[in-house]
């Protein structure tokens, strides 16, 4: 009998000990993602709340480094390399660290991102890059630390950071139009028809050589065995932009009459509206 109750004893002792109880975290964790040109970021961090406390000169120090967040750092990995402070920063993981201020903020990205918290010393030659932000101030309180993507381009994007009344952000650039370029310099050893258009319309919107955007698409259009009026329409804008009113025109109205043959009456409309504006209709 005693055998049988020490056994008893020994089985609820181990259930009580393995036991584990799940209760919500007091700053739960985050990952957001957000693609810029051809890069993927990624950022995952804890977010703790105010729950009627101050935050900034009081829980948060002003002018002492910050994990910018709660419990684990927080970390921003890059797929490729980008632009941060005027420093090239290369692709991979990086702690975020903060020194809030009053009126502006110091934002730092530190090569070492195994660290909980602050690392137990500090290591300038880790910061790969840093930026003095200004606080914007809010017109109410965000109960939660939240980092964001914001004003997303081809080209750059901010990371924003909001709790209590502030706002902060950490401007990013990236290197699309080097990687875009090297892709099309690649891809032109044995580019398709569809790679030269894709390149022209790259370049027309992105502001780039003109010139290399109308031989481009007048390549593209000549490859393709069967006529486009979104090529053509395309090559319309690209000759409008280089000067070249009256092969602007002509090919806006090869667009036009294949959007009209075709039925699609998006590219009737655009193309009319460009002969109008050119003085051809």
């Amino acid at each position: 009998m005693k055998k049988i109750i020490l056994f008893v004893f020994a089985v609820a002792t181990t259930v009580a000990v393995n036991a584990q109880l799940k209760t919500p975290a007091p700053s739960p964790s985050q990952k957001i993602e957000q693609t810029v040109g051809l890069t993927d970021v990624t950022v995952e961090y804890s977010r703790p709340s105010m729950r009627g406390r101050t935050i900034f000169g009081d829980l948060v120090p002003y002018d002492k480094i910050w994990r910018t967040g709660a419990n684990a750092n927080t970390k921003i990995t890059f797929s490729d390399n980008v632009m941060v402070g005027g420093n090239e920063v290369k692709a991979g993981t990086y702690a975020i660290y903060t020194k809030p201020g009053l009126q502006s903020w110091d934002i730092m990205l530190y090569s070492d991102s195994n660290n909980w918290g602050t690392p137990e010393k500090w290591d300038d030659s880790k910061v790969v890059a840093t930026v003095k932000a200004q606080a914007y101030p809010m017109p109410m309180d965000i109960e939660t630390f939240t980092l964001t993507f914001d004003d997303v381009t081809s080209d750059s994007a901010n990371l924003g950071m909001l709790w209590e009344k502030s706002y902060v952000s950490l401007p990013i650039k990236f290197m699309t139009s080097k990687m875009v370029s090297a892709n099309i310099d690649k891809v032109m050893s044995g580019p398709s028809s569809n790679d030269y258009y894709q390149a022209a319309v790259y370049y027309l919107e992105s502001g780039q050589d003109i010139n290399k955007a109308k031989m481009w698409i007048d390549k593209a259009i000549e490859m393709r065995e069967q006529p486009a009026f979104w090529f053509h329409r395309q090559q319309s804008l690209i000759y409008a932009k280089s000067g070249d009113k009256k092969g602007a025109v002509n090919a806006a109205k090869k667009s036009l009459e294949l959007a009209q043959k075709a039925g699609n009456d998006d590219y009737v409309a655009l193309n009319t509206k460009s002969l109008k504006e050119w003085g051809a209709m």
